[in-house]
């Protein structure tokens, strides 16, 4: 059983170190290659363009604040939150979950450094739609922000298949 959950916990950190470095290597080639603040936005297909948005924020753009006090709470919040789900993902007894929280973990990490080396969170994906002659459009995101929403959905899933999965620190 150590065996198993030993190769699960080394899975779950590859998957955060993959996440990471995918996600921190799309910011700074958009920022520094393709020089997204520069072009604007780029339209890349009818209904998904490339932009710049600084989110100085949490998720989904709460709670903005520029203040320094504003950016070490959250930065905090976010150093406490991926020390929780590092145990979690330590204890953990199912490949899905332990993916799953490695996921999380990358990319929480992954914006913590633009926290900490832009002021705020470098995001650039927007989905949008037009109805009607209105463009609806979706909150910019970033790939750390997929990594995050797919180890949550993992989760999820993984909770309702059945197997007894270690409980949350």
């Amino acid at each position: 059983m150590e065996r198993f959950r030993s190769s699960h916990l080394r899975a779950g950190m590859i998957a955060g170190i993959v996440t990471l470095a995918i996600d921190q290597a799309s910011k700074l080639w958009l920022l520094f290659v393709f020089d997204i603040a520069g072009r604007g936005k780029v339209e890349v297909t009818p209904f998904f363009d490339l932009v710049l948005a600084w989110n100085v924020g949490i998720s989904f753009g709460w709670f903005q604040s520029e203040s320094p006090a504003a950016q070490m709470a959250l930065m905090a919040v976010k150093a406490a939150a991926v020390l929780v789900l590092a145990i979690w993902m330590a204890r953990s007894r199912t490949l899905l979950a332990t993916l799953a929280l490695g996921l999380i973990i990358g990319g929480a990490i992954g914006n913590a450094i633009d926290r900490f080396a832009y002021g705020a969170v470098v995001d650039f994906a927007l989905f949008h739609v037009q109805i009607g002659g209105k463009t609806l459009n979706w909150y910019v995101f970033n790939l750390a922000d997929v990594a995050i929403v797919a180890g949550v959905a993992a989760l999820l899933y993984d909770s309702f298949s059945g197997v007894a999965a270690a409980k949350a620190p």
